[in-house]
This record gives C-alpha cells, structure tokens and sequence, in this order.
C-alpha cells in the first residue's frame, strides 16, 4: 500500500510539473499609455456608436412625425377644398334662391292685397238680373272692407255678417213689387240680407225705389288664394332648400 501510494504522489507532482512546463509563458511588454489609450479608443468607439444609434433612432421619429404632420395637413386641405366648393355652389344658387324669395313675397303681397278683392262689375250685373224686365239699376253706393281694417258689422238684431254694401236706386215702370224683388236678390252668391227703402213715384209715371243690400265673403275673389296643394308644394321646396343648406 505504501509503495503503491508514494508511485500515486510522485505521479501527480510529475503530471503537476509537465503542466506547468507546458504553459505558454506571456508578458505584456507595452507601456502603461499604450494599454490606457487602448482603452480610450475602445470607450470612444463604444460612444461614437451609441451616439449614432441614438441619432437614427431620433431621425425615424421625426421621421414619422413629419409624416403624421404631412397627412395632416393633406385631410385639412381636402376639407377647406370641400367647404370652397360648397361655398361656391352656394354662391351659384343664391341668385335662385333670392329670385324664388321674392317671388314668395310678391306672391304674399298680391294674396293679402287682393283678400278683399270683389268683381263688382260682375256682381252688378248679376244684381240687375234678378230684377223684373223693365227694371234698370240707375245708381249704386258700394262700401266694402280693405285688406287694412275690418268691415263693421251691425249693431241690429237679425242681420248676418257682412264685408261690403251696395245701396242701390233702380226704377221701375210700373208699380214695383219690392218683397219679390228681395226674395230675388236672397238668390244671389254672398247675400247676408236686403233692407228696402223709400219708394217714390216720379212725375213721368215711373217708380223710383232705394234698397240696401249686405254681402258676406263668399263674394271674395281669392284670385291669388294659395290651393291647399300650392301650399304643400312650397313646403316641400322650403324643407328641400333647409337640408341642401
């Protein structure tokens, strides 16, 4: 045992020593400013590289803010584009849109002004009519209502609504029978009621007879009157204006 472990212990100093000859021996020869410099150099290197990774890093940023920056102003220009030609069509159809205005407003103005309007020479001729042959109206008084003030009514029982007057003379060749002559004139379109007046002979054997007559609205000409259907049509043109606006 003894011999075997002295061979063991001198075996492993053997292999101990071949190890140590075996390595390459080294020595560094520079100076102390060389290695340092080495150094440096590599530490600037590792700088320089960082700046520039640095520097690429901030030039695609600003590269995808100028890019934003650009879409940005593309979309605004598009959208003041879109509001010029809107103005532009706007300023096309005003014209239009001021011609039909005012053709509304005359349209109100013929409405309102003739909302009173009466045929009387149409109505005169129906009055004499009614009037037994031989009669002739000689004279006729009209009062009537205005598109400015309301007709006035009567104060006395038993009279209907009124818009206008016609006191009339007529004169008769014979002896006139006035209660038929009323009940005639009751025939007519708007008549609201008849009052007779004094009836007078003449000295050539005629008659003279005065009666006053009241008309109500049904006698209106409405000429300028807007039809329900007019009416439906100029709003449905006024809603198209408010949407295309």
């Amino acid at each position: 045992m003894s011999a075997r472990g002295g061979q063991d212990g001198r075996g492993a100093r053997g292999r101990a020593a071949d190890a140590i000859v075996a390595a390459e021996p080294r020595a560094s020869l520079l100076p102390e400013e060389i290695r340092t410099e080495r150094g440096d150099r590599r530490m600037r290197r590792g700088l320089v590289l960082g700046i520039i990774g640095t520097a690429v890093v901030a030039a695609v940023a600003i590269g995808a803010v100028f890019a934003l920056q650009v879409q940005a102003a593309v979309q605004l220009a598009l959208s003041q584009q879109a509001t010029t030609d809107l103005l532009l069509q706007q300023t096309e159809y005003g014209e239009i849109r001021e011609l039909r205005s005012n053709v509304t407003i005359v349209a109100a103005a013929q409405e309102i002004g003739a909302s009173t309007e009466i045929d009387w020479r149409d109505y005169l001729q129906q009055v004499q009519a009614t009037l037994p042959a031989g009669v002739v109206v000689t004279q006729a008084d009209i009062d009537s209502a205005t598109p400015m003030a309301a007709y006035a009514q009567a104060t006395a029982p038993l009279q209907g609504a009124r818009v206008a007057t016609i006191a009339f003379t007529a004169t008769s060749p014979t002896l006139p029978d006035v209660p038929r002559w009323l009940e005639g004139l009751a025939d007519l379109p708007g008549y609201a009621d008849a009052l007779p007046g004094e009836t007078s002979a003449n000295d050539d054997g005629t008659y003279t007879v005065n009666i006053t007559m009241h008309i109500d609205d049904e006698v209106f000409t409405n000429r300028f009157a807007e039809t329900p259907e007019a009416a439906s049509d100029t709003a449905g043109e006024t809603d198209a204006q408010k949407d295309g606006e």
